[in-house]
């Protein structure tokens, strides 16, 4: 069984923004993030992301921009991310879906791809939705401080990805 980070992308990755984050030109990854993954790519951990991008069902962006930014990503971080969920629906605009954080199935499937341990794994993200997304797989959660929400339910938090990087290599 494999350890395992899981990532929300939008403020966590790159600096969310009050619009959608879908052009190249607008993803600003945020301070600490290429350092924080390489740590836990270090440690022996494999780092998914898993994200909400529900502007592809509102019909503002597509999916190609969603995969254009993740190989922007990629690129800056020296290819360290092993996969990449999204969920493209939106309850509103298209349909209710279980790979919609809160919902887990984005999460799930990792798992049963790479035969992931939650036990030995975490969830980091910056809303109550990835937390419990998080719980309801049995990782442990990070709430990444600094952006629009706050959650209590988080088993830590911390201001950046590197500072939970840091953090989870520990020893936790």
């Amino acid at each position: 069984m494999k350890k395992c980070v899981f990532l929300d992308r939008d403020g966590v990755l790159n600096e969310e923004i009050d619009d959608y984050v879908y052009r190249i030109e607008d993803f600003k990854i945020r301070d600490g993030v290429l350092e924080g993954l390489r740590t836990l790519k270090d440690a022996g951990y494999l780092l998914v992301v898993v994200t909400n991008q529900g502007g592809v069902a509102k019909g503002l962006y597509s999916e190609s921009d969603v995969m254009n930014c993740f190989s922007f990503l990629q690129e800056q971080c020296g290819g360290v991310i092993d996969d990449i969920y999204y969920c493209k629906h939106h309850p509103k605009y298209t349909s209710e879906s279980l790979l919609r954080k809160p919902d887990s199935l984005m999460l799930e499937k990792a798992m049963a791809k790479y035969g992931i341990d939650s036990a030995q794994s975490f969830m980091v993200g910056d809303s109550e939705r990835d937390v419990q997304a998080g719980k309801k797989v049995g990782v442990k959660t990070i709430h990444i401080t600094g952006g629009k929400e706050n959650t209590k339910s988080a088993d830590w938090q911390f201001g950046s990805l590197l500072e939970a990087s840091k953090f989870i290599v520990s020893g936790s």
